[in-house]
């Protein structure tokens, strides 16, 4: 089901009911871009440490901004045996503007480029988009609105308020009081302002929102001292509502947070950035702070792309490259459990994908991650007990199998392969890294040393001296292959990197040791002749 915000108002209590009683949620998240296009040391590297790669991630989250999040809950069916409902959910978010907040986003060519080929609305999600605000924006919108020191930021927003105010002076110079009039056209929070803007403006009117738009009355100032004290429509509780309404999707994400439901995600280290970045706090500069935050706040975390990559070799299964592959092979007769492993329904409302398939539709997307958890986790349970019998599977049973992939998110591109949310990070199990010395090749750089490798294979190249290079690479394969085939080359000698022998640094302490005892041992022995 697709949600923008008109929907999304509707079927918030729904939401609600659905994610307390879920087992698990699966998400997905699509950007408006990836990365920035950084370059040199700005760039992402098999070299860089946790910390170093997150600072870099970091600034490329706060430029982008979310477009659609997929959510797809899934509820075991009481009575039924090993049988999953899912309820699947496209939210197209745009950030709210409102009073003094007005955020800045880019769009990256390739990204739009990419999300178009799939068929994304790209009006649902500008002209319809769910409002969101971190908790800082919150406060200072919160304490805006609740002082009156607040004012209508967008031309747009100017504009039509101008033509509002316009349109009810007019009526009010031949209305009696009592008559009414409609605005239609004007929804979600901006109603709202709207509202603010008449009662401020005009002290002969009051307002309501109804089904049809704006309502406006005219009454009489008595009358409109009396509403403005009723109990259900004091300016302060008036208030509330405008600011909850502003929060748009914010809402629901604290309601998430709450609910403390297993998070699943494939490759979801950028999605809990952007959640982090976009519905919580801006990310903090310090990469241990960043991994509490998240900790706090889903507690527990299965990375499906961690769990697959792990086991896939175990069990034969050809290679694959994304989710869809993955998802594909799992539902196949290639995976022994197929005919034995849980059933998984769409519920009433979310059937759009029990037929059609929408690779990169976030909440498609979100659904695969789910079956794909419960599909490995039935695989793992049946393993554990093969050699006697299997007992009843349920939910509790899966996470218990799953509990050493729990909190461990695959990491694309850095010096380890994931990172552990709740402890320290497990050491690198990278290949080794290589050293390159150049000869006979004056002024080489690290983009023609890329160059001179691509073909055979993908290194990560960064300089350590003048003729000298590191090359870095996910994959033991390649770098024996460059071994052999570089150890006695000419011009390009490739060894293993020994940092005692080839750092810099050290070479440079044992220059000035060796300096320092040679000038010592000169010292002593003219001391010695001269006695």
């Amino acid at each position: 089901m697709d949600l923008g915000a008109e929907e999304f108002e509707q079927n918030l209590p729904l939401l609600q009911e659905l994610v307390q009683d879920a087992d698990f949620v699966g998400l997905d998240i699509e950007f408006t871009g990836l990365r920035s296009s950084l370059s040199g040391p700005q760039q992402i590297s098999l070299f860089d440490l946790p910390s170093e790669w997150y600072l870099k991630t970091r600034q490329s989250v706060q430029q982008f901004t979310i477009c659609q999040i997929g959510l797809s809950v899934f509820s075991s069916i009481e009575g039924e045996f090993n049988k999953y409902v899912a309820h699947s959910y496209n939210f197209f978010l745009f950030p709210t503007t409102f009073g003094i907040l007005d955020s800045e986003f880019s769009f990256q060519a390739s990204s739009v480029q990419f999300l178009n080929q799939y068929g994304f609305n790209y009006n649902k999600f500008l002209k319809n988009g769910i409002p969101y605000m971190n908790e800082e924006q919150e406060k200072k919108i919160k304490h805006n609105i609740l002082t009156g020191n607040w004012r209508v930021r967008s031309s747009l927003d100017k504009d039509q308020i101008k033509v509002v105010i316009d349109e009810v002076t007019r009526w009010l110079d031949l209305a009696e009081e009592g008559d009414r009039i409609t605005l239609p056209g004007i929804a979600g929070f901006q109603a709202f302002e709207v509202q603010l803007v008449l009662r401020q403006a005009l002290p002969n009117i009051w307002t309501m929102l109804k089904d049809q738009g704006v309502v406006v009355k005219k009454v009489s100032r008595q009358h409109r001292w009396y509403l403005e004290n009723a109990s259900c429509d004091r300016a302060s509780c008036w208030k509330e509502q405008i600011l909850l309404s502003a929060r748009g999707f914010s809402v629901f994400f604290q309601m998430l947070v709450k609910a403390q439901k297993p998070l699943v995600g494939h490759n979801m280290m950028m999605d809990l950035l952007h959640l982090h970045e976009k519905f919580f706090r801006p990310l903090p500069e310090s990469y241990d702070q960043f991994k509490q935050n998240i900790h706090d706040l889903f507690p527990v975390l299965i990375d499906t792309k961690n769990v697959t990559k792990d086991i896939w070799k175990e069990l034969h299964f050809p290679r694959v490259s994304n989710l869809s592959e993955v998802y594909e092979v799992l539902s196949s007769n290639l995976n022994p459990t197929k005919n034995s492993g849980p059933v998984i329904v769409h519920a009433s409302k979310c059937e759009k994908y029990a037929q059609n398939k929408c690779p990169h539709e976030a909440a498609y997307d979100a659904f695969l991650c789910g079956s794909v958890l419960l599909k490995v986790a039935h695989l793992l349970l049946q393993r554990v007990h093969s050699s006697g019998p299997m007992p009843e599977p349920s939910f509790p049973q899966y996470l218990n199998v799953l509990a050493p992939y729990v909190n461990q998110v695959n990491l694309i591109r850095a010096g380890v392969p994931k990172i552990n949310f709740s402890g320290p990070d497990y050491p690198s199990v990278r290949p080794p890294i290589l050293i390159l010395t150049v000869r006979r090749w004056p002024g080489a750089s690290e983009q023609q040393v890329y160059r001179e490798f691509q073909n055979l294979c993908k290194f990560d190249v960064r300089r350590l001296t003048r003729s000298q290079f590191l090359l870095l690479t996910n994959k033991f394969k390649d770098a024996r292959s460059i071994l052999k085939e570089y150890r006695c080359h000419p011009t390009l000698q490739v060894s293993l990197y020994r940092y005692w022998r080839h750092s810099p640094n050290i070479n440079c302490v044992l220059q000035v040791c060796g300096v320092v005892t040679t000038w010592a041992l000169l010292a002593f022995l003219l001391g010695r002749s001269r006695s």
